[in-house]
């Protein structure tokens, strides 16, 4: 996963050497000396992420983080302090500061490639659903974001801890907020609660007696009522890897051991929050979208949701110069299916189809129904090698798991379906796009149907 870097550091060669360690890693790097500098490059291209040294003249980190919050354009932006401060308390300061994590130097370098990665899978994905609200016309990019009072306060926290002197401080700590807070000590008791009941954050020591906490955060990503519950772990300092591969997993924040109560408090509310804002978010999209903007047959969004979402994307293509990938994908011999085991099959076909074509998709990316068997799919900072490989799963999934069909020999019925792929880090209109896609699906059909063609500029 590749994303835009902005170092800040008013030392030359710590700049110089964080740009060689994270252009290896092939994320684009940009640097500024100053937080006054940092501001105003965030002001022109706003990066994935800002690497943020504290002890600077003029404007320290602190409060170089501080305004990234106050700016509703930023207020998310991922905010990494890097620095040789190490006392709890400064850490504590930078994460009221709003920032995101607060690495000490020296940096383990794998830990710093795992929370960076981590923090831009989640800012791809908050991205993505205000981009949407948006989209639905209920989303001003310029109100405020700022969260209501005490949004942070009075969660529903699940604690998986084997030693009970741990879990009663981690308890005790909590109160403070008027926290709500569930303790088990069994990784199957943990998994049948998060199932159960919505929980606002889950704390995890990573061993839990003899288990692995890992396969706790492993089991709660894999699952749609738990995907997106914010994970803390409780890690010790020497066990880096295990922290590192929890991080990849999908942990959202880690605390190392011996737990400073006051950052534990200052971590648990930061994830409250943002799960809060998410659930915000989403439950206003979902009640702005009204029945114009969907397929009645599979629930997807239609052609005209479509065309103003790829609007959209188009000026993040502008924005940002990442790539963006279009997939047209048009059921093959579909009159037939009708014509044979009649229009309640062909019904089966497309609602199965929108199922496969959405679970072969990123939880960012975006499937619609663009009319009859037609169907469209966007994929935001994709290029066009990555959604080819995309493109084919899904093609080979559709051809060799045929699909259930009442009516048809032995309830199953065989279909395929043909792709065209456009992809662009030029901004053009979005209709435009959409062609060359359409014009790269024609050939596909031309040339046998069942296939994925790309149009050549798209894999340059």
């Amino acid at each position: 996963m590749s994303a835009r870097i902005l170092v800040v550091d008013d030392i030359p060669a710590n700049v110089r050497l964080l740009e060689a360690k994270l252009a290896a890693e092939y994320f684009e790097v940009v640097s500024a000396a100053s937080g006054k500098e940092a501001l105003e490059l965030i002001e022109k291209q706003i990066p994935d992420i800002v690497l943020l040294d504290v002890m600077m003249p003029e404007m320290d980190g602190f409060e170089v983080c501080t305004r990234i919050r106050a700016n509703p354009k930023t207020h998310f932006l991922p905010v990494v302090m890097v620095t040789a401060l190490s006392d709890p308390s400064d850490r504590v300061r930078g994460l009221e500061a709003g920032a995101d994590d607060f690495l000490t130097k020296p940096v383990n370098d794998l830990a710093l490639f795992a929370r960076v990665r981590s923090l831009v899978r989640l800012k791809m994905i908050m991205d993505e659903w205000r981009m949407r609200e948006q989209t639905s016309g209920q989303f001003d990019l310029l109100g405020s974001n700022e969260p209501e009072v005490n949004e942070d306060r009075n969660a529903s926290v699940l604690l998986v801890e084997s030693f009970a002197p741990a879990a009663q401080r981690v308890v005790q700590v909590l109160a403070k907020d008027e926290d709500s807070v569930e303790v088990t000590d069994s990784l199957a008791k943990a998994q049948e609660l998060a199932a159960g009941k919505r929980f606002d954050l889950i704390i995890t020591n990573i061993q839990v007696g003899g288990e692995d906490g890992l396969r706790l955060c492993s089991h709660l990503r894999s699952q749609e009522e738990t995907r997106q519950v914010p994970i803390l772990l409780i890690v010790e300092e020497f066990d880096m890897p295990r922290l590192i591969k929890g991080l990849d997993i999908g942990a959202s924040d880690y605390l190392m051991k011996p737990i400073d109560p006051n950052e534990l408090l200052a971590r648990a509310r930061i994830q409250v929050r943002r799960r809060r804002y998410q659930d915000r978010l989403r439950a206003n999209y979902e009640r702005s979208l009204s029945l114009a903007l969907t397929d009645s047959l599979t629930g997807l969004y239609n052609r005209r949701y479509a065309m103003r979402h790829l609007d959209g994307l188009m000026d993040r293509v502008k924005d940002s110069g990442k790539a963006l990938s279009v997939l047209v994908c048009d059921l093959d011999r579909f009159k037939n299916v009708n014509d044979s085991y009649g229009h309640a099959a062909g019904d089966e076909v497309l609602k199965q189809f929108a199922q496969r074509a959405t679970a072969a998709m990123r939880n960012f990316d975006m499937v619609a129904r663009t009319g009859g068997e037609e169907f469209v799919c966007l994929l935001p900072d994709t290029d066009g090698q990555s959604a080819l490989k995309v493109a084919e799963r899904l093609c080979r999934r559709v051809s060799e798991t045929p699909m259930k069909v009442d009516g048809a020999p032995n309830g199953e019925l065989s279909v395929t379906v043909s792709v065209g792929l456009a992809a662009t880090t030029n901004v053009m209109p979005g209709d435009e796009l959409l062609k060359i896609a359409d014009a790269a699906l024609y050939r596909a059909k031309q040339s046998g149907r069942n296939q994925v063609v790309a149009d050549p500029s798209a894999l340059l």
